[in-house]
């Protein structure tokens, strides 16, 4: 078994330690003996995106997130619409997930068109949500606890019938009002979580995994791992959150 993975746009898209995903995505795939082919492609660069399993596209600030209009304009927007009708498994962070929407309008009242393949929009502010947080997967995404920290402008609204990725537990989410924390459609997996959030959850990197292992064999069983010490770091931040697992 192998998987190929796609890291969209890791020229402008790389706050916070995001690229660390990849890494542990990476490590969990090799400690199984399950094969791995990591393939960058930048702002101006094209690959046929039908040959990969499993995308990541990573946060970065509103300056960073207009360079991509272009570039998408082109042929990549198209692209990752048909890996997702598809049904490929794309991990969006931050400015990779306000990406899917319709649009991005800023603070400051200028509008930006975005892909258009998820129903929400996003509007920024000048007063960010900043802070280590927390929130629960629906059970469609495995239902295990996640911990990150979130640092945005931006206020996202989901669509009607639209699915949050998860529940908050401590913290903002998508707009600090309606509970709500990223996204869920299709084999998209959208979360304003940084830090790199896989390496703190060990659960949700999995979910991942599985989901892309199955929709390329039809079936995927991960071998149980040693994650006593991921688990034990975990333990100290939902402490300091006041949630439990």
């Amino acid at each position: 078994m192998e998987l190929n993975i796609c890291h969209l746009y890791p020229d402008v898209l790389n706050l916070y330690g995001d690229r660390g995903n990849i890494r542990c995505l990476q490590q969990r795939l090799l400690w199984r003996g399950i094969g791995c082919t990591v393939t960058q492609l930048p702002i101006g660069e094209q690959a046929d995106l039908s040959e990969f399993d499993l995308f990541f596209i990573g946060g970065g600030q509103d300056f960073e997130q207009t360079l991509l209009l272009e570039d998408l304009s082109r042929r990549k927007g198209a692209d990752i619409r048909a890996a997702i009708a598809d049904g490929k498994t794309f991990l969006c962070i931050c400015g990779g997930y306000q990406l899917l929407g319709h649009s991005y309008e800023t603070a400051d009242g200028q509008t930006c068109p975005l892909l258009g393949i998820v129903d929400f929009r996003t509007v920024g502010s000048h007063d960010r949500l900043i802070g280590n947080y927390a929130f629960r997967l629906d059970e469609a995404s495995g239902g295990s606890v996640v911990i990150g920290f979130e640092n945005h402008g931006g206020r996202t609204e989901l669509g009607p019938g639209v699915a949050p990725l998860g529940r908050v537990l401590a913290g903002n989410g998508n707009n600090g009002r309606d509970g709500g924390e990223g996204v869920r459609h299709l084999n998209v997996y959208g979360s304003y979580s940084h830090g790199p959030v896989l390496p703190k959850n060990p659960a949700f990197c999995d979910e991942l995994l599985r989901n892309a292992l199955t929709r390329r064999y039809g079936a995927a069983e991960l071998a149980p791992l040693d994650d006593r010490a991921e688990h034990a770091a975990r333990a100290v931040l939902l402490e300091r959150l006041h949630v439990q697992e």
